[in-house]
């Protein structure tokens, strides 16, 4: 349930209205806007009469039941767009963020070359997997801490803050150093790590799940935000569906759908949606026309060589030809690159 003040309405008189609803057990949360601001309820208002509250709290302008089970995820609590800010990079509202790395962290030359490479072609964050969830237990599944080591080793040498995917809470006291973590698609419905995320004060990139609705997506996210952790980034990477000439079905449409009912950044991630380097560049293209904040983008210095991947990983040349090819559409459509 949402309240919304009157533009004339006091400090004192929105704080002591949340607070009456705190002390017989809801969980108020004060949302200012641009131009008015908002006393959320989080609860069961069942019994809540809200058009009697309106009428008696003469600060009010009116109330409205929010029947969507998500609520602080909900852009109707939160009308504004959240800003997700990352060693002084900003995701959201405007802005075009590209992440870019290898899928694997795989040895020191590896790791130093493509972080100099992106950094030097303008991708502002570096990703890379040190903990790798694969579908067969022989493949390659990451060097676990070793690469933790090196990703930070690479953050200290180009000064790009880190992006890289946590599997298990057991492991969360190696990611000190970690800018954002990343729940993979596999992950998203774990609650209990969600739960435990939501504790951090550290951005969290989720990624929606193989065969997973948006409204499942933004559940996810709300454990998150529940704990108190409010930087959370929605990631749309593919979904299952019946084609198989692309590994996935990149579901661009999520990106306004998305828009229209959440005030957190959306971000794309082509090469896992699409399985092919030579799809990745359209689809960014695409995601810029449909309003992403940005993308997670694979790239290896030998993607033929890659220990996972390879065959959705650009090379170093072909991800510099991308920024460039980003930094164009991105200022025909008005974003500013982060």
């Amino acid at each position: 349930m949402i309240f919304v003040m009157k533009k004339d309405a006091k400090r004192e008189q929105i704080e002591s209205f949340a607070k009456k609803f705190e002390e017989i057990g809801f969980q108020p949360f004060i949302s200012p806007g641009t131009e008015r601001v908002s006393v959320c309820l989080i609860g069961n208002t069942a019994s809540v009469d809200m058009d009697d509250i309106v009428e008696t709290c003469d600060f009010i302008e009116y109330g409205r039941r929010v029947t969507e089970p998500y609520k602080k995820a909900n852009r109707a609590f939160h009308p504004q767009d959240t800003i997700v800010n990352v060693g002084g990079h900003k995701i959201g509202n405007g802005t075009f963020t590209v992440i870019a790395g290898p899928c694997s962290v795989e040895n020191t030359e590896q790791i130093m070359t493509v972080a100099k490479s992106v950094s030097a072609s303008g991708a502002p964050m570096l990703r890379g997997g040190a903990f790798k969830p694969r579908s067969s237990p022989y493949s390659f599944l990451g060097m676990g801490k070793d690469g933790l080591e090196l990703l930070k080793a690479a953050k200290k040498e180009t000064g790009l803050p880190i992006v890289t995917e946590l599997m298990e809470i057991a492991d969360l006291p190696f990611f000190e150093d970690v800018d954002i973590i990343q729940v993979g698609a596999r992950n998203m419905q774990n609650f209990k790590l969600l739960m435990e995320l939501g504790k951090l004060r550290k951005p969290v990139l989720l990624k929606r799940g193989l065969a997973n609705t948006l409204e499942e997506l933004l559940l996810a996210a709300e454990y998150i935000l529940a704990g108190g952790n409010n930087d959370v980034i929605l990631c749309e990477r593919g979904i299952r569906t019946f084609e198989t000439a692309t590994r996935n079905t990149l579901d661009l449409s999520a990106i306004p759908v998305l828009r229209q009912k959440t005030h957190l950044p959306i971000i794309i991630d082509p090469s896992h949606g699409t399985g092919k380097r030579d799809l990745v560049q359209v689809m960014v293209r695409a995601a810029i026309a449909a309003g992403a904040d940005g993308a997670i983008i694979e790239t290896h210095n030998d993607p033929a060589n890659a220990l996972c991947d390879g065959a959705q990983s650009l090379d170093l040349n072909q991800f510099d030809e991308l920024m460039r090819d980003i930094r164009r559409r991105g200022e025909f459509e008005g974003k500013v690159m982060a």
